[in-house]
């Protein structure tokens, strides 16, 4: 899926193309309990980054991008246009979603 162009701009440079429709990469990650509690304590404490909720939402965002591509060529589609994120916590258990979405295009000459 790596061949899949996406961009968060409207248009890419030098390429026509026409709209297939939009396209979503979607996932719900949660980190294990033991880390959930180490940054609880931390976050309780106070002092700097949670690291483990920095990895999740990292993870999570690459995985709502793989999902994205994954949709996009499954429609034919050579790029994503106009990508964007939308993110939710689901609860205080360390739940996080993800939604990748944008407008998948086919190029033409």
């Amino acid at each position: 899926m790596a061949q899949i162009l996406v961009v968060t701009t409207e248009n890419i440079p030098g390429k026509n193309y026409e709209v297939i429709g939009e396209v979503f990469g979607l996932t719900t990650q949660s980190k294990n309990v033991v880390k959930n509690i180490g940054a609880g304590l931390k976050s309780v404490i106070g002092g700097g980054e949670i690291k483990a909720f920095t990895e999740l939402m990292s993870e999570t965002r690459d995985t709502a991008v793989d999902r994205l591509r994954q949709n996009a060529a499954a429609m034919g589609a050579d790029a994503v246009v106009m990508m964007r994120y939308d993110t939710d916590s689901i609860d205080a258990g360390g739940m996080e979603t993800v939604t990748a979405y944008g407008t998948a295009v086919k190029f033409v000459d």
